[in-house]
């Protein structure tokens, strides 16, 4: 567990006020802290500045959506009206184009515990000079409050959606040769609900969908490992990121895609599901579980920025492969085993 006063190197003030009395100060301070360090990392690297990820607009976007008042972010609430207010003005700051006028697909779920008549999927795109597509997905919902604790969910999908908004951002500013839908999908966390609203009313056709990435915690891990699951069903997609893998500054695994054991096999475990299930390739990137995952403990001051910013990028840099070689990947493309 962080203990500010030992991160800070102090444990009392002169006056004897324990770290404890002052734990939204500290609060601030690692927060100012980790910043700082996305400032610093951007003025070392400017060289790339042209072709990289904003790093200080990646780190404020967990920031906020993981905040108190975003309440959890659970579907139909009003914390996940809020966060869908944030994501949307983002889609216009990058002049995102809407689909039949509305970045919004509106749809319901129900479930044993949750009932929602009003989820709501964001869903824009820039198109690019071919047909085909790439969707890149990540979930904004969470689990809410839960017995007056908010369940604030930084890793958990606060950061997959901010690398979602930081590609975006990059891309609006570099044009794709496919059109890139990005969906920040809602009911995650009720059984991939948002997705499945997605691939049955898919506002594009079905088929042209070459391939999904979809980000689901991204931003922590102590060994800096990044997963990528995929490549065990669809290894046309092997060889591109075996060679990010080969230069990445996170150490890119390829795995988690097979076998029976559901805490090893992520092939069901996130929103590529429904696609797979379609038939349409998917790359997922994640992490393994940490002790804040589903807990009120997962909050922005636990990232790991430097981790964070080399995923993304390592993430950036495989749909740009993917974007540079899609037409090998759809001749290619054909699942090699089931789930």
């Amino acid at each position: 567990m962080f203990d500010p006063g030992t991160w800070f190197g102090f444990n009392k003030d002169s006056s004897g006020m324990t770290c404890n009395r002052m734990v939204n100060i500290c609060k601030k301070f690692m927060q100012v802290k980790i910043l700082l360090f996305a400032f610093l990392f951007l003025i070392q690297n400017r060289a790339i500045t042209q072709t990289s990820i904003d790093t200080l607009q990646l780190l404020n976007d967990v920031k906020t959506l993981s905040a108190d008042s975003m309440q959890g972010r659970k579907s139909c609430t009003a914390g996940s009206r809020k966060a869908q207010r944030y994501i949307l003005a983002a889609f216009k700051e990058n002049n995102l184009r809407a689909f039949n006028g509305s970045f919004k697909q509106i749809f319901s779920f129900s479930t044993r515990t949750t009932k929602c008549d009003s989820a709501a999927n964001l869903l824009g795109y820039i198109p690019g000079a071919a047909s085909n597509c790439i969707v890149l997905s990540a979930h904004y919902d969470h689990l809410g409050v839960v017995n007056g604790q908010i369940y604030h969910g930084a890793d958990d999908n606060a950061s997959g959606v901010a690398a979602l908004l930081a590609i975006m951002d990059y891309f609006s500013r570099q044009q794709p040769r496919h059109t890139l839908i990005f969906a920040v999908l809602d009911g995650e966390e009720f059984g991939l609900q948002g997705a499945r609203a997605f691939v049955h009313n898919s506002p594009v056709e079905v088929k042209k969908i070459a391939l999904n990435v979809n980000l689901d915690m991204v931003s922590r891990n102590d060994r800096n490992e990044l997963y990528v699951a995929g490549t065990y069903h669809y290894p046309v997609l092997k060889p591109y990121l075996e060679k990010i893998a080969a230069t990445g500054t996170v150490k890119l695994r390829l795995g988690h895609d097979r076998g029976e054991n559901s805490t090893d096999n992520w092939t069901d475990a996130s929103d590529h599901a429904p696609f797979h299930e379609m038939g349409i390739p998917f790359a997922y990137f994640g992490v393994e579980d940490h002790a804040d995952y589903h807990q009120p403990t997962d909050v922005f001051t636990g990232i790991n920025p430097k981790f964070f910013i080399n995923a993304v990028t390592t993430i950036l840099a495989a749909v740009l492969a993917f974007d540079d070689r899609l037409e090998e990947i759809i001749n290619a493309k054909s699942p090699s085993r089931g789930n």
